[in-house]
């Protein structure tokens, strides 16, 4: 579904990503690990287009988004690639319910429907009840699910998550890495995570292994229950 190819990034003189070369199935959650200054945030930032890389390239499926331009760029974004961070980033003036919706009515989507998307999201991530509550009225648990439902709101093709649970205590952070592979399940969702957390990368699709801007190592679910 997605590939980089020679993918390079330098900050100045400091070359950050060194030639990475990698792809992302379908429907599969794959961890990015390694040690601190790897350059694992910057890869996904250019995986998700945030970031343009300096050299190398990368498609989805047959579009290559770096070729667009901006406004078509920022469309394809909105559309294709949903996004969790560490921080939830939820807009503290809106309900959790129009958080969810936001990138709906932001892609020109209907409100009944986009309304709709988010509701039947926030049911399934099991905060109905909570629908009507600013972020600064849940818990950090309640605003990283909302965060998700958000990401997932516009159908895309794959969620970025960076460091989605660093934020959290040992029970909602179980409880977050637990969605995820739900949705896998359920929605057929697409995951790329940056994580430090060892227990979530152990239980990953596929874990990517990074180290001085260089992939160092692949390694499957298949491969480890084989072991």
């Amino acid at each position: 579904m997605i590939t980089c190819s020679g993918i390079h990034k330098s900050f100045g003189s400091l070359e950050v990503i060194r030639g990475v070369d990698l792809s992302v199935g379908t429907s599969e959650v794959t961890a990015i690990v390694g040690p601190s200054g790897a350059g694992k945030t910057t890869l996904l930032q250019i995986l998700g287009t945030l970031d343009r890389p300096g050299a190398g390239t990368v498609r989805y499926g047959d579009v290559d988004p770096f070729a667009l331009r901006p406004a078509a760029l920022a469309r394809f974004r909105n559309s294709n690639i949903g996004f969790v961070f560490q921080f939830h980033q939820l807009l503290p003036e809106f309900t959790l319910l129009e958080n969810v919706a936001m990138p709906a009515l932001i892609g020109g989507i209907a409100r009944r429907e986009a309304f709709a998307r988010a509701s039947e999201l926030v049911a399934m991530l099991g905060l109905k009840e909570r629908a009507a509550h600013r972020p600064g009225q849940l818990s950090g648990g309640e605003c990283q699910r909302a965060a998700v439902a958000r990401a997932l709101v516009n159908t895309p093709q794959v969620v970025l998550a960076d460091e989605p649970s660093g934020s959290l205590d040992s029970a909602n952070r179980a409880e977050l890495h637990r969605i995820f592979f739900d949705l896998r399940d359920r929605l057929g969702a697409t995951f790329v995570i940056v994580t430090h957390d060892e227990s979530l990368a152990a239980d990953c699709d596929r874990v990517i292994h990074m180290r001085d801007g260089l992939v160092t190592s692949i390694s499957s679910r298949n491969e480890k229950n084989q072991l």
